[in-house]
């Protein structure tokens, strides 16, 4: 049974039971500031000299040995090779795509005489739309709220003053690129 065997002998090809004679417990794992990463694995970051240079500035005497085992030559490997697929090692740093820059104002039937206006195009001008619609609703004295990834909906038919209000509030957006659109359906 289990107490048969000592607790420092390995059975068969397991691996050893209980505490590894010549190791300090509990072990000490140092992580990277800026991988977030075992030291050990910042190698296999796609942005490993930046890892290089947090280690030298924080932990200098860590860099100094692993620049060491890094000058050796490895016996077997040809060269280290990078990490080429899967977790979070393949992370990249997100790029944003030029859209173009354009806000459109429409308007849409909700019940028989009640509309609310739709405003999409905001977030390509980097403006925050959870801050937008409450500037909105209390502009308009309204509900407004943030419907889809670029969309605004404000309750009432607004949208002949949205026009010369977001000008007003937001300079960075000219009145060229401000479409009115004619009334959609939901």
């Amino acid at each position: 049974m289990a107490g048969d065997v000592p607790s420092d002998v390995a059975v068969g090809n397991a691996l050893p039971v209980g505490p590894i004679k010549g190791h300090i417990y509990p072990l000490e794992v140092i992580y990277c500031g800026e991988c977030s990463m075992p030291l050990e694995y910042c190698e296999f970051y796609p942005n490993y000299e930046k890892c290089k240079e947090w280690l030298q500035k924080n932990l200098p005497d860590i860099f100094e040995q692993k620049m060491k085992l890094d000058a050796e030559p490895a016996q077997g490997d040809e060269e280290k090779k990078r990490q080429k697929r899967g977790g979070k090692g393949m992370m990249k740093a997100k790029k944003k795509s030029e859209k173009e820059k354009k806000i459109c104002l429409s308007r849409a039937p909700r019940g028989k005489k009640k509309f609310v206006t739709v405003i999409t195009g905001l977030k390509t001008f980097d403006i925050d739309l959870k801050d937008a619609a409450k500037f909105f609703s209390h502009k308009f004295s309204c509900g407004s709220s943030v419907t889809g990834d670029d969309e605004i909906v404000i309750q009432g038919d607004v949208k002949d003053e949205l026009f010369d209000i977001i000008t007003e509030h937001w300079p960075e957006i000219d009145e060229d690129v401000i479409d009115l659109l004619a009334d959609q359906s939901r």
